[in-house]
C-alpha cells in the first residue's frame, strides 16, 4: 500500500523552528519512501477562513442523521449558504481522510495553537469521526521549556490540547510530539543563561525528528 504524507505548516515565521524542523521529516520521510504521495499545505500563507453558522447547519445535520462516514457528510448540504460552507470543507476533508500520516508543524502561541491551525481543525472535524489508524506527528517550537516537571508545564495548552483533541474528536492515539524548546532564548537577555540548554534541545529534536521520519 502507498504511503501518504498530509504535511501542515502553521507557523506566521516563513523560516521558523517548527517549519524547518517539519521540512527535515517531510524530506527524511519522503527519502525512506520513493513510492510515497506527499500533499502540503500552509495554513498561514493560504489560511482557511473560520467556520461559519452554515458550517453548524451542517454539523448539527450530521449529528442528527447519525452519520459517520465523511464521504456522506454531503449529503445533508442543501442550502446555498451550506453549499458555500462544503466548498470550504471538502477538499481538507478530503485530504485528510486521505493520509496516513498528518504532519503537523505548529509553533507555540500564547500557551496554546495558532489561530491558522484552529481554523483547519474546526472545519474539518465531525461529530463521531474515527481517523483510528492515522499516525499525527507534531514537529513543534516553543519560546519557554513546557516539559513534565518544568515550572511551566501545566501551562503547556499546545500539546496538551493537540493530544487531547486528536484522541477526542478523531479516535486517534498514535500522536509523537517532537519539540524545540527555549526558542526565547536566541532573543530575551533573561534567558541568555539558557542558551545552552536551546542548542541542546535543537540537537535532540532534528535526531528525533529523523528516527521518527523514518
Amino acid at each position: 500500500m502507498t504511503s501518504r504524507l498530509l504535511h501542515l505548516d502553521a507557523s506566521a515565521r516563513r523560516s521558523s523552528f517548527s517549519r524547518n524542523l517539519s521540512a527535515r521529516f517531510a524530506d527524511v520521510w519522503k527519502a525512506a519512501r520513493p513510492e510515497g504521495e506527499y500533499r502540503y499545505r500552509d495554513l498561514a500563507a493560504d489560511p482557511v477562513p473560520h467556520i461559519t453558522e452554515a458550517w453548524t447547519e451542517i454539523c448539527d445535520a450530521v449529528l442528527g442523521a447519525g452519520i459517520t462516514d465523511t464521504e456522506s457528510y454531503s449529503s445533508v448540504v442543501t442550502t446555498p449558504a451550506q453549499h458555500v460552507a462544503w466548498a470550504v470543507v471538502e477538499p481538507l476533508l478530503t485530504e485528510l481522510v486521505w493520509a496516513d500520516t498528518v504532519l503537523i508543524g505548529t509553533p507555540m502561541y500564547n500557551f496554546s495553537v495558532p489561530a491558522s491551525l484552529k481554523s483547519w481543525l474546526d472545519q474539518v472535524t465531525f461529530p463521531r469521526m474515527s481517523l483510528r489508524g492515522t499516525r499525527f506527528v507534531v514537529a513543534g517550537a516553543r519560546g519557554g521549556t513546557y516539559l513534565p516537571g518544568s515550572p511551566r508545564a501545566s501551562f503547556d495548552h499546545e500539546g496538551n490540547y493537540l493530544r487531547d483533541f486528536l484522541a477526542g474528536h478523531f479516535d486517534v492515539d498514535d500522536v509523537v510530539f517532537v519539540h524545540v524548546e527555549l526558542t526565547n532564548a536566541l532573543v530575551d537577555p533573561r534567558l541568555a543563561d539558557r542558551l545552552g540548554a536551546h542548542e541542546a534541545a535543537l540537537a535532540a529534536a532534528r535526531q528525533r525528528i529523523e528516527e521518527v521520519a523514518k
